[in-house]
């Protein structure tokens, strides 16, 4: 990847430079060093800011104009439908009751549309789990 594309994608996904450190796992001058193109980008860097901008989903044809939203936990399709993982879990139980009803009744005309349901974080002890920090394996 150039320079230049490099730089252009990490500023359409990163608001600062910190935070692309942080995504990283790097010092912040490393990034910076990045940008200013005075040291070669890391091939996995690239390969990891690629990733994130497709949105966490393979580089195919048959995935394109999918998303995924992050901080919801939703998956977005080309029309703007939005998935949460409980929708998505139960999805293979909906389609067998659609398909017992379209043999009953038919197809429905103007169908209701619902948004993604509310995908809260689990608890645990009455607050809210927090990731865990990554800690390199060389200082455990």
């Amino acid at each position: 990847m150039f320079y230049e594309s490099f730089k252009t994608l990490y500023w359409r996904e990163f608001s600062s430079v910190r935070q692309g450190a942080e995504f990283f796992h790097v010092n912040v001058a490393t990034v910076r060093r990045w940008l200013d193109g005075t040291v070669a980008i890391n091939p996995m860097a690239e390969k990891l800011l690629i990733v994130k901008s497709l949105g966490y989903l393979p580089n195919d044809m048959r995935w394109r104009g999918f998303r995924v939203d992050e901080s919801r936990a939703v998956l977005i399709t080309p029309t703007g439908r939005e998935f949460s993982t409980k929708e998505l879990e139960s999805f293979g139980h909906w389609r067998d009751e659609y398909q017992q009803l379209f043999e009953l009744h038919g197809h429905i005309d103007n169908v209701t549309f619902y948004p993604a349901k509310e995908n809260v974080l689990p608890f645990r002890g009455g607050r809210r789990m927090s990731a865990a920090p990554w800690v390199p394996t060389k200082l455990k």
